[in-house]
């Protein structure tokens, strides 16, 4: 039996791009379509072609030069969204616009302005006008996890009426949890009519840290489309992270037996690119792509790598494009990591040669954050460290 596909929506070109200190430029915007086109994701939302003429201008280039994947435009539920979205993306090969309105008491209230009657006639409407532009039309019910979940099967149905081809289930604001989110997503399976016809789509943000585990629990709800950015980046704490969602479906395949179109060796491209265009890089620790990710200091890590990388590496750095694992000297580093470096630096150490510079070593790394090469050549008697300078130098 055929395994199934879960489609990647990369956002960040949209919702990446809103979050603070995160602006591109029109080209910026072309350059990262290009590499999340070879990255291999299905949907690209190039932007919210209304909300400025910069954006206008890179949905409708990106439209036109990135010809494999889907290309969205963000629309709000009325006319003139919608028909600026169509503009911007009409000379795309797949194009999508993608209708979104609230549908929380708390947003149709105090942000809207209308009632549930009025959200759901606005939607139908909304919707099927869309369709008369576009085949692809993706609905969005905003703050669907805040929503009643009886007004949010009725808000679901009258989108699906209306001709949507794609329903997203939003965690706009990051509350859910895994098992209170994947019943939300059995429930629009089990009681939208038509729904078995519709892709569920799910859009999680990380407020409370969740946002992975909640789109991974959506996934074996039934969920199908997954909506994420690069490195993470988003309103607030940020989106669900492609390259953390796409390495969970490879790491734990037999537990989550689907496909994707993701090549995961360019996700340390897409990272890099990422970090170039927006002017800063992700945590240190952050999961993947983080500089920290394939580094080890700790002696007792440091021998297993050494033994065995999957001793604590349940990837490998070359299967997400990352040139390899770094074993970092520092105070908690052991002799095997330290005998390791001694001997790429052409330093070739009997065992009592090893604990006489490891002592010296210890003692400076108790001073030193970051121990570089010279420093350890400075710790070698002279003769081996004019060998080993030479050797470097070779």
């Amino acid at each position: 039996m055929e395994k199934p596909r879960i489609t990647f929506f990369d956002t960040t070109l949209r919702d990446g791009e809103q979050a603070p200190g995160c602006s591109m430029g029109v080209y910026d915007k072309l350059r990262m379509a290009r590499q999340l086109d070879a990255l291999g994701v299905d949907v690209i939302e190039a932007g919210f072609p209304i909300a400025s003429e910069d954006d206008f201008r890179a949905v409708r280039l990106v439209a036109a030069e990135v010809r494999r994947p889907v290309i969205a435009g963000l629309a709000r539920a009325n006319e003139a969204d919608i028909r600026r979205a169509w503009a911007a993306l009409e000379r795309a090969e797949r194009p999508r616009i993608h209708v979104f309105l609230a549908g929380s008491d708390l947003h149709l209230q105090c942000k809207l302005k209308i009632n549930r009657q009025q959200a759901l006639e606005q939607a139908f409407r909304a919707v099927s006008y869309a369709k008369s532009l576009c085949a692809d039309v993706e609905f969005s019910p905003e703050d669907a996890t805040r929503s009643d979940p009886e007004f949010l099967v009725s808000f679901v149905q009258a989108a699906v009426d209306a001709g949507a081809a794609t329903i997203n289930i939003p965690d706009t604001v990051g509350y859910s949890i895994p098992d209170e989110f994947a019943a939300t997503i059995r429930s629009i399976r089990e009681r939208v009519r038509g729904i078995e016809g519709v892709t569920i789509s799910v859009h999680c943000h990380n407020d409370l840290g969740l946002a992975v585990a909640n789109t991974i629990a959506a996934v074996n709800a039934g969920a199908r489309q997954v909506e994420c950015t690069i490195n993470g980046i988003g309103e607030r704490a940020g989106n669900a992270s492609l390259e953390e969602i796409a390495m969970v479906l490879s790491v734990r395949q037999a537990q989550l037996p689907y496909q994707t179109g993701i090549n995961t060796e360019q996700i340390y491209a897409a990272s890099c690119l990422l970090s170039e265009i927006i002017g800063f890089t992700p945590q240190p620790n952050k999961a993947i792509v983080g500089r920290n990710a394939f580094a080890h200091e700790a002696g007792i890590h440091q021998h297993g790598v050494i033994a065995n990388p999957l001793c604590y590496e349940i990837m490998t750095p070359e299967s997400v494009g990352v040139p390899g694992n770094n074993l970092v000297l520092g105070k908690h580093s052991g002799r095997h990591a330290l005998g390791k470096r001694l001997s790429e630096l052409g330093y070739t150490a009997s065992a009592a040669e090893l604990d006489s510079v490891y002592a010296r070593f210890m003692k400076l790394a108790e001073s030193k954050k970051k121990i570089y090469d010279q420093d350890l050549l400075s710790l070698l008697p002279l003769a081996a460290r004019e060998r080993s300078a030479a050797h470097v130098a070779g």
